[in-house]
């Protein structure tokens, strides 16, 4: 994959490529990483890339030539690349969205600064825009970082095991379950006793259930539209048994709690 970013500051991606799982795709030669420096293509003599805004109003405006300029350039270089901006307006980032990047042979994304780009550029050159939280920050560079590190990792290759990204929270809808190393005992707390017991099939299955139990403790809105499968409701209808049992068992011990007393 060939990623392009497009910046005023490049600088911020020197130490970028050269760390973690992005280094290790670029040496394995999966991804093909660039940062590069919009006020290259300003052809007046201070390289100026933003200007005020027509209508007036508070902050600057990134302009269009030099913008056009190098995504023309990128796009002779990079012919089927999709280009991103990274804007707080854009489509939420998640997942899903990584996994459609990483199945494209480049990406060209545009960091914004000040106000924005110019509207002409996001009609003209834009296919997507990329939002990854409903905050602003200073500029786009932080939100490519978080995008090229979530798409890199699903490049196959990239990861050392064969399943390590198809395990991954939200990778099918539901987040990752719980993981433990040694010691065995840490401070008075032990690792579950199927960890330990080499039945793959019964760690399979409490994996399964602990993942389904963090998930509606922590983010139940997932479990909202999940189509489950065949063994998730056999552990769904387990829980409600087990609970429906203790609500029985307190409601014997407090009979005065169904009295309304």
């Amino acid at each position: 994959m060939d990623v392009a970013v497009l910046t005023i500051f490049p600088e911020m991606f020197d130490r970028f490529w050269t760390h973690g799982i992005v280094r290790r795709a670029i040496e394995q030669g999966h991804l093909n990483g660039s940062a590069v420096d919009i006020r290259s293509f300003a052809e007046d003599r201070h390289k100026v890339t933003d200007d005020r805004p027509y209508g007036g109003g508070c902050g600057m405006v990134m302009k269009p030539e030099p913008l056009a300029k190098a995504l023309r350039a990128l796009r002779e270089r990079m012919p089927e690349a999709v280009t991103l901006l990274m804007s707080p307006q854009g489509r939420p980032f998640n997942q899903q969205t990584a996994a459609e990047l990483a199945r494209r042979r480049g990406v060209i994304f545009i960091c914004g600064r000040y106000e924005g780009v110019d509207e002409r550029i996001v009609q003209q050159f834009v296919d997507a825009e990329i939002s990854i939280g409903d905050y602003v920050l200073t500029g786009g560079e932080l939100p490519a970082m978080v995008v090229v590190d979530a798409v890199v990792r699903l490049i196959p290759g990239v990861l050392g095991g064969l399943d390590s990204a198809a395990n991954d929270s939200f990778a099918d809808g539901l987040l990752e379950h719980a993981h433990y190393t040694r010691p065995r005992d840490f401070e008075g707390r032990e690792v579950p006793d199927v960890l330990l017991s080499g039945n793959h099939a019964a760690i399979a299955q409490w994996r399964l259930e602990a993942a389904l139990v963090r998930t509606f403790l922590k983010r139940p809105d997932l479990l909202e539209k999940r189509e489950f499968t065949a063994q998730e409701i056999a552990i769904l209808k387990k829980w409600s048994q087990e609970l429906e049992n203790l609500i029985q068992v307190q409601s014997a011990c407090r009979p005065d709690s169904l009295s309304g007393h």
